[in-house]
This record gives C-alpha cells, structure tokens and sequence, in this order.
C-alpha cells in the first residue's frame, strides 16, 4: 500500500526529516536523504504492526 511521505532538508542542523502525511506521528530523519527514506520505511512498518497488535484493556 502506497503512502506519502514529505521530506525536508533543514540547514541548520544538516539533517533531513520524513513524514509520512497518511500516519499520524509517523515521523524519522537521517543525515541524507536516502537514510531519512529508509529509516521512515522502517517507521512505517513499525507503526503499521503496532496497529495491529491486540493490546488488553486499560484500567
């Protein structure tokens, strides 16, 4: 399933940043661009097993 992303290049810090627009919170960054990609792949999948684990109830 496809999803959008955003990736920003902030020159302050020399650092990238990835959103992912279709997951609330689903956020990384990396010193290149490819890492801020691959590490918001890992993010997406992380964020998407997570939603799909049974958790018990609160108390």
């Amino acid at each position: 399933m496809p999803h959008q992303i955003v990736l920003e290049y902030d020159p302050e810090i020399d650092r990238y940043s990835a959103v992912c627009t279709d997951l609330q919170g689903c956020a990384s960054a990396g010193d290149t661009e490819a890492e801020a990609r691959l590490n918001l792949e890992e993010a997406i999948r992380l964020y998407l097993d997570s939603s799909e684990m049974a958790f018990p109830p609160a108390r």
